[in-house]
Formats: structure tokens, C-alpha cells, sequence
């Protein structure tokens, strides 16, 4: 049950979400969600349903599978997926061990893509742009990142991107620590 309560956390907090925000999405209480999150009580399949479809993930992804540990990710395995309300294409590119604190992505940001949402959560982002271009805001500043240019910073600032070309902008993402 620990697991599943830090997996919770680690998502509510990408989100941004506070155990609030949380609460009021689920109906489920401010003490009981916090309760879930720290490991202490347990969770009946009707209040993980309602946290998931509040964080908009599927319900297994809570659930450890006892994966063989992967190193190497293939082409042919890489498969696009999109988180519910934004609008960027993923696409994983981690290998599979225990206590891995590291995300890599590719993400792919839809020509004249605007804000969805800003996020903060505790833990690093990282981009690089391999084709396009991408404005990103991080705190109170804003940079203009152009094919070949880099951005490193910590997540807990508000931040978001968006594309400010009339063409998909492709970037290499790296993420701590591991939320989805």
C-alpha cells in the first residue's frame, strides 16, 4: 500500500495538485488522502478509481508489475502516448530496473501549441530541442529555445512550453523523479 501512496504523491505533485485540489476532485478527504499517500491505511478500489481518474492515468498504473530488468529501449518499441488535457505526444524511452529516478522522453508539441496548464513539482526537468522551437516559461522568465539549444531547471518553479511554429517542435525530455 506504501508504494501505491507514493506513487499518488509523486503524481499529484507533477500535477501540481495540492491534497486540497486532490480532495475536491475525488470527494475523498483532505486526512484520508494524506493518509494514503504516507502508507497508513488502506485503499478500497472505489477511492483508487476516483484518484486515478482525477490525476488522469489509468488505475494499473499504480500497480508494480514484476518486470525483467530492460536496459535497451528499440525503435520498434517506443510507442506514442498522450496524457488526458495536454495536448504534446510522448514517448518513453527508460529502460526497466528497480528505483530508477530518472524519465526520458521524446515529446512532440503540435504546431502553435499554447499553454494547457502551468506545472511545478519537486524534482529536475531537462530539454533539449532536436527540431523546432519552443518557448518555454520557468518562473517569471521566458526563453526562446531553437533546434540544438538546451534548458535545465528545477521543477518545483511554475513552468510550461509552447510552440510557437506553424511545424511540430520535437524535444528530448529528462525528468526527475520518475512520475509516470
Amino acid at each position: 500500500m506504501e508504494d501505491i501512496g507514493l506513487k499518488i504523491k509523486e503524481l499529484r505533485l507533477m500535477k501540481g495538485l495540492t491534497l486540497k485540489q486532490l480532495s475536491e476532485k475525488t470527494s475523498l478527504s483532505v486526512s484520508f488522502l494524506s493518509q494514503i499517500e504516507r502508507g497508513t491505511t488502506s485503499l478500497a478500489i472505489q477511492s483508487l478509481r476516483k484518484i486515478s481518474d482525477a490525476l488522469d492515468v489509468d488505475i494499473v498504473y499504480f500497480f508494480d508489475s514484476k518486470k525483467k530488468e530492460k536496459y535497451v529501449v528499440r525503435k520498434e518499441e517506443q510507442k506514442p502516448f498522450e496524457i488526458k488535457h495536454l495536448k504534446s505526444k510522448y514517448v518513453r524511452l527508460n529502460g526497466e530496473f528497480p528505483n530508477r529516478s530518472l524519465a526520458p522522453f521524446l515529446v512532440t508539441l503540435r504546431p502553435n501549441q499554447k499553454k494547457t496548464s502551468t506545472f511545478s513539482f519537486f524534482g529536475e526537468e531537462f530539454y533539449y530541442v532536436l527540431k523546432g522551437a519552443v518557448l518555454f516559461y520557468v518562473g517569471e522568465e521566458k526563453y526562446l529555445l531553437r533546434e540544438g539549444d538546451a534548458i535545465h531547471f528545477p521543477s518545483k518553479l511554475p513552468h510550461y512550453g509552447e510552440n510557437p511554429l506553424n511545424e511540430e517542435t520535437v524535444l528530448l525530455c529528462c525528468i526527475t523523479p520518475v512520475i509516470f
